[in-house]
């Protein structure tokens, strides 16, 4: 069966999406399930860890919550840096936080 010019699922109705699968000549149309974009966004549950966790194991041992958040973001950004359309803005953000975190801690030397 032919795939069509959609990029994640097979054909939609209204608004779901289904993947079809031939085999042995039987044809199974599965639903192809929304994107929780607000428990496990695509580009923070990459991989074989959630950005969430990495990002809690990294900071606890950081001086301040102020410090713990800037390091946080960084992290935020550099992981999910690749699926991004445009990696420069994820990069450039990333470098913000950075820097901002960088001030704070030769602050507090």
């Amino acid at each position: 069966m032919a795939h069509s010019d959609l990029d994640d699922f097979d054909y939609k109705n209204g608004d779901d999406k289904y993947r079809i699968i031939e085999n042995d000549n039987i044809i199974y149309r599965f639903k192809v399930p929304e994107a929780d974009m607000v428990n496990s966004p695509a580009h923070y549950t990459r991989g074989r860890v959630e950005a969430i966790e990495v990002i809690e194991d990294a900071i606890q041992d950081a001086p301040s919550p102020a410090e713990g958040m800037l390091q946080a973001q960084v992290i935020k950004y550099l992981s999910r840096l690749w699926l991004k359309e445009k990696p420069v803005q994820d990069a450039k953000k990333a470098r913000w936080y950075l820097d901002r975190l960088i001030e704070k801690l030769e602050m507090d030397a």
